[in-house]
């Protein structure tokens, strides 16, 4: 690995956020998919989570939307909701849904500094009532618009952003958030993928 390649990796392993994932609940299109992972790994996002338990299991994902930042990521898939709650868990203390409803708080009303996972459903409609249920709750995103809804990358890259903002603001970027085994970990996969 050259010394560039090194520092390179090392800075943006430097800045992982732990504290921050995404969840896509059968989410269609690959290509939607692949656009998120692609905003997962500009604002740090290490870890991502997809649960289809209502259409199958994705093979691949949009190589041309993501730029192959799915290489770079952590991909948990899921099958059963259940499961996949409890381990967010295990890493997240609050767990919020996109969805429309009148206890939905604005996204700006949302303390993204925690350890959050974001939830996000799929194109046609939006976030199951299961998987609201289990959530901690929801938020929405201002609009003014006549159509109240958002492509689900946009909708995802907006709140992630506004996390960016936050957890910057918070100085949660200026120290490395990922244990040093884990990051030394990633970069010895990382040193394999770069040079392929």
């Amino acid at each position: 690995m050259t010394p560039e390649r090194n520092h390179r990796l090392t800075t943006v392993l430097n800045h992982r956020q732990p504290g921050l994932t995404v969840v896509l609940e059968n989410v269609f299109d690959p290509h939607n998919i692949s656009a998120v992972m692609r905003t997962c790994d500009a604002v740090g996002i290490q870890d991502i989570y997809i649960l289809n338990n209502k259409i199958p299991p994705h093979k691949k994902w949009g190589a041309k939307s993501s730029s192959s930042a799915a290489k770079w990521l952590t991909i948990h898939q899921f099958t059963d909701p259940v499961a996949c709650f409890q381990e967010l868990r295990k890493h997240f203390a609050k767990v919020y849904t996109t969805h429309l409803s009148t206890d939905a708080v604005g996204l700006y009303d949302l303390k993204l500094t925690e350890p959050v996972a974001l939830v996000f459903g799929n194109e046609h409609s939006g976030v199951s009532d299961e998987i609201i249920a289990m959530a901690d709750g929801n938020f929405i995103i201002p609009q003014v618009g006549i159509i109240k809804s958002l492509n689900i990358s946009v909708a995802c890259a907006v709140s992630l952003y506004e996390a960016f903002r936050q957890k910057v603001a918070a100085g949660q970027y200026a120290e490395p958030q990922l244990p040093a085994d884990h990051r030394a970990t990633l970069k010895q996969e990382w040193g394999f993928l770069a040079d392929e």
